[in-house]
C-alpha cells in the first residue's frame, strides 16, 4: 500500500475508533437486578397484567405476593420439595439473600390485573366452591380459605399467598402436586393435608369460583391475620 493510503487509512482507523468505543460503552448490560432476573421476567412478566402462557404451560403471576411466600418457594425449588425442572435449574446455585433480593422484587411489583373470564361452571358448583372459600367445611375438617388467606384473599404477609388472578387449570394443578407429593412445604405441610381431605368435585368447585373472582384495584397482601391459622402450617408459624 503506498505510504500517503496507508496514512489515510490510519486516520480512518483512528477517527473510528472513539465511535467504536461509545458503541462498546453504550452496548453494555446495565447491572441491575431486572436484568439479572431478565430469565425470570420471560416467564412471570411482573409488568404485564397478568401471568403468561407459553407452549401452553402456565406461569402464574407472582408480583404482588408477600415476599416471603415468594422467598419459601424459592427455596422449595432449589431443595427439592417442589418439582419443576427449569425452575429448579434456575435457582439451584442461587444463596439465600439472593433468593430473598428476587422475593422481594417480585412482591413491590403490582401491575393491573385484567377481569376474570365468564364463568362456565354451574350455579351449584360455584355456590360449593363459595362454601368452602368462605366457611369450609367442618365435616371434612377443612377450614375456609380466608382463615389464611385473608378476608380478601389477597394473602398475608409475610408468607402466605394470596388466591386472586388464579386461572382454574392452574388451582387444580396445584392440589393434585399436593396429592401427589410432587409438592411440598416445610412439616407439617398445611395444604398438603387440605388437599387429602377435599375430594375432585370439591377442588374442582374452589378452582371455578377463585378463577371467577375480580381482583379489586389496590388489593394487597393484609399485614396480619385477624385471629390463629385453624390449623399448624409450617411455612407460615
Amino acid at each position: 500500500m503506498p505510504l500517503s493510503a496507508s496514512l489515510r487509512f490510519s486516520a480512518l482507523l483512528l477517527g473510528a475508533l472513539p465511535a467504536f468505543a461509545g458503541a462498546q460503552r453504550a452496548a453494555v448490560v446495565p447491572d441491575t437486578l431486572e436484568q439479572r432476573i431478565a430469565a425470570c421476567i420471560a416467564c412471570h412478566a411482573p409488568k404485564d397484567s397478568g401471568g403468561t402462557s407459553i407452549n401452553g404451560v402456565y406461569f402464574p403471576r407472582i408480583a404482588g405476593k408477600p415476599g416471603g411466600y415468594l422467598y419459601n418457594q424459592l427455596v422449595n425449588f432449589r431443595d427439592g420439595r417442589r418439582q419443576y425442572p427449569m425452575m429448579t435449574w434456575m435457582v439451584t446455585h442461587l444463596p439465600d439473600p439472593y433468593l430473598r433480593e428476587i422475593a422481594d422484587y417480585f412482591s413491590n411489583q403490582h401491575p393491573a390485573v385484567p377481569a376474570p373470564a365468564a364463568p362456565t361452571a354451574s350455579a351449584a358448583v360455584l355456590a360449593r366452591g363459595e362454601q368452602l372459600v368462605r366457611r369450609g367445611d367442618a365435616a371434612l375438617k377443612v377450614p375456609a380459605c380466608i382463615a389464611c388467606h385473608g378476608e380478601g384473599l389477597a394473602g398475608v404477609a409475610p408468607g402466605i399467598p394470596g388466591l386472586l388472578n388464579l386461572p382454574r387449570d392452574y388451582v387444580n394443578a396445584q392440589f393434585g402436586a399436593w396429592r401427589n407429593k410432587v409438592r411440598r412445604a416445610h412439616a407439617p405441610d398445611c395444604m398438603a393435608t387440605i388437599a387429602e381431605r377435599l375430594g375432585p368435585g370439591d377442588v374442582a368447585s374452589l378452582s371455578a369460583w377463585l378463577a371467577a373472582q375480580p381482583t379489586p384495584p389496590g388489593a394487597r397482601p393484609a399485614a396480619r391475620l385477624g385471629a390463629p391459622l385453624p390449623m399448624p402450617c409450617g411455612s407460615a408459624p
